[in-house]
């Protein structure tokens, strides 16, 4: 009998490779179709996540057929209608009715900011609900004078700061600002844009605050719609690590990390001077004690002459309203008596309500977000003294002689910081 032309072993081991062969092609052919479809499934969230984050077009166009009809008017609306030089850029959204985008106006770049819908009452620290409404810029209404409307401002700015001898100037300053055309009169449309404007408390507190240039400036405004100077350089510190790392990062070497991207101790010094000015500006300043609620690094950032801005004023509010909301809550322990995330009072266990006071001053949450920040790089023969007072800060508590020590501590930080750095060219 005759022999194959191929051994019987060779031909086992062909038919065992090409079934290897086949099973890898096969995993191959479903490990792509996998990806594929993972792929693809990942494009679709991303995509439906930023149609429903991202609706600018929405806004502009919502904000644009307003103007255009005659019912609001503003410094920003010609660039956004007319002339179309005032542009969205990047979206920053998230929230679908808090519109957020990078934007440019000719040569200034800015945020642009923009509400779809009625506001939602909420409470500082949560969210706000998705507005099913647009705005319908009703008030004031046709026939008010700009008396009246002048009382109107008045009587809003009473209600959120309380009595203060130099309202009549604010409500001039706002009027001013009022007038986008600058034709020395405020026109019934421009009013009703500043009134929308004035029902959101981030852009009141921009107002009263960027004189002393605290906070991004207002660059212009057509109904809701707002821009703000854009501030390229925040958060203060820290970087935004991603979920797995940032849950297995111990909290030590996080804050180690965070240090790592900061500038220089001299200039780290002189954005340290601002966030002291401008707790030392809203401390019993011009229009009343304001409090920040929320102190943290993620609201603060700084320009590229290094001066400190405060990246959002949602979490300032005026002591008057801090004093209010207290008079208003019952407790039975302290931990019931607080505002946002960290203004706090105590409360009264014989009577169950909260006292009025606050515990901790806004000026020892600043300290507690410079004492790392100020003492890594800090040159040595300061940094005793430097480690001394931040913690002299950052014990200071509500107290009737609050006032005192407050001042005390807070000149004595800022003429050490001083020291350091008034001959440098970063001062």
């Amino acid at each position: 009998m005759a022999k194959g032309l191929f051994p019987r072993a060779w031909v086992k081991k062909s038919f065992y490779f090409q079934a290897r062969i086949s099973c890898v092609r096969v995993k191959y052919l479903f490990l792509t179709w996998l990806t594929v479809l993972v792929g693809s499934w990942v494009i679709y969230v991303q995509y439906s996540t930023y149609s429903e984050l991202c609706r600018g077009h929405q806004c502009k166009n919502a904000i644009c057929d307003k103007y255009k009809r005659g019912i609001i008017d503003g410094s920003a609306c010609v660039g956004l209608c007319d002339k179309e030089t005032l542009y969205m850029g990047r979206c920053l959204s998230t929230l679908p009715n808090n519109q957020v985008y990078t934007g440019s106006w000719g040569d200034r770049d800015g945020i642009i900011r923009c509400k779809l819908g009625e506001v939602a009452h909420y409470e500082l620290g949560e969210e706000p609900e998705p507005r099913r409404e647009a705005p319908v810029f009703d008030t004031p209404t046709r026939g008010t004078s700009v008396e009246k409307f002048r009382e109107m401002v008045h009587n809003h700015l009473k209600s959120k700061l309380g009595e203060q001898a130099n309202l009549a100037s604010l409500v001039t300053q706002i009027l001013s600002v009022a007038d986008g055309n600058r034709d020395g009169r405020v026109s019934l449309p421009e009013a009703r844009s500043m009134w929308a404007l004035l029902q959101m408390d981030e852009v009141l507190l921009g107002l009263l605050l960027q004189d002393r240039g605290h906070t991004p400036h207002l660059l212009g405004f057509c109904g809701d719609l707002y821009m703000t100077e854009r501030v390229h350089y925040g958060p203060l510190y820290g970087l935004p690590l991603p979920w797995p790392l940032s849950s297995w990062l111990p909290a030590g070497v996080q804050r180690t990390v965070d240090q790592w991207f900061t500038p220089s101790w001299p200039r780290k010094a002189k954005i340290s001077m601002g966030l002291l000015e401008l707790v030392e500006d809203i401390f019993h300043g011009t229009y009343g004690s304001f409090l920040i609620c929320d102190l943290n690094a993620a609201i603060l950032g700084y320009t590229d002459r290094y001066e400190l801005r405060l990246l959002s004023n949602k979490a300032v509010i005026s002591e008057e309203q801090f004093r209010q909301r207290m008079k208003t809550l019952k407790c039975q322990t302290d931990s019931d008596c607080a505002y946002g995330a960290d203004c706090l009072s105590s409360c009264d266990v014989a009577e169950r309500r909260c006292k009025e006071e606050p515990l901790k001053p806004n000026l020892a949450k600043a300290c507690g977000v410079l004492k790392d920040y100020l003492l890594r790089g800090a040159p040595s023969g300061l940094r005793e003294e430097l480690e001394r007072q931040l913690y002299a800060c950052m014990a200071l508590r509500g107290s009737a002689q609050m006032n005192m020590e407050h001042s005390l501590i807070l000149n004595n930080l800022k003429a050490l910081l001083w020291r350091q750095i008034s001959h440098t060219k970063d001062s």
